[in-house]
């Protein structure tokens, strides 16, 4: 949804600017800048995220955990959420939009009328996702990330006319996430295991206007993407016993995780700068 508005939006401003005859450049935008943006984050849809299990412990998560029977512990199936109780029946909560603010910091070259500049960028947005199985037992067991905050090193170039830049941005990403792991199962132990850094990229356009010439405001689109593959729970004996599906092929226990790796997010701001 978030990315619909952004094209619309986006379609609009070239429309408007496509009949506007063409004007001289008229503003500098070389030098250092510091600025901050505020708007909208939405977390992508992890719909169809499932929980993966490594039964043998081989570090390969494509084993099914297996009751005595034998059938398959997880039967009950998965949802994209926070499990709300033992079984599917009980729904998951997923989150929604948020807020998101960033502190910026960058430096611009002007060459004619194209612009190429750095910047370095601190956000915060309380965002997150949450991936949950249900067992046969029964018992649910739900991971949960949520967003702390995203540092980015970003490169952008664009186009100046009249009082106007438009550019693309791209470059790295860091975050760090609050991971969490829980469940109603009270027989085995769990242990989770992983950091909570996730590193990726991050993509987006802008636009830019010049209100004075040291004060500018703009809209922005970003698109996020991490990966998130070093979190997993050890699920242990703790007081069950050996015909326990997580203990039956390995006594020791099972590793699972999420099914996904990928934490992908999509902001769309209203930005300011003071440019000295």
């Amino acid at each position: 949804m978030i990315k619909m508005r952004f094209a619309i939006i986006a379609c609009a401003s070239l429309s408007a600017l496509a009949a506007t005859p063409a004007v001289a450049q008229t503003s500098d935008w070389s030098g250092l800048y510091v600025g901050g943006s505020i708007g909208q984050a939405d977390v992508d849809s992890n719909d169809g995220e499932t929980l993966v299990f490594d039964t043998n412990r081989d570090r390969v998560f494509n084993d099914t955990v297996n009751t005595t029977a034998p059938a398959n512990a997880f039967s009950p199936g998965f949802c994209s959420g926070a499990a709300n109780g033992n079984a599917p029946a009980a729904g998951c909560s997923s989150p929604g939009s948020e807020i998101g603010y960033a502190l910026r910091m960058g430096y611009d070259w002007q060459y004619g009328n194209f612009v190429f500049g750095v910047l370095g960028e601190i956000s915060k947005a309380d965002i997150g996702d949450a991936a949950s199985g249900f067992s046969t037992t029964p018992a649910s067991y739900t991971f949960q990330r949520d967003l702390d905050y995203t540092l980015a090193a970003r490169l952008r170039g664009g186009y100046a006319f009249d009082n106007f830049l438009v550019y693309a941005t791209g470059g790295y990403a860091q975050a760090e996430l609050d991971r969490t792991f829980s469940t109603t199962n009270g027989a085995n132990s769990f242990t989770p295991s992983g950091d909570d850094t996730a590193e990726g990229y991050q993509v987006g356009a802008g636009v830019e206007y010049r209100l004075t010439p040291q004060w500018t405001v703009g809209l922005e689109y970003l698109q996020t993407s991490l990966d998130d593959d070093d979190y997993q729970v050890a699920v242990g004996p703790g007081t069950a016993p050996p015909t326990n599906p997580f203990l039956l092929v390995d006594p020791t226990g099972t590793d699972m995780r999420r099914s996904s790796d990928k934490f992908e997010y999509d902001t769309i701001n209203v930005t300011t700068a003071w440019r000295f």
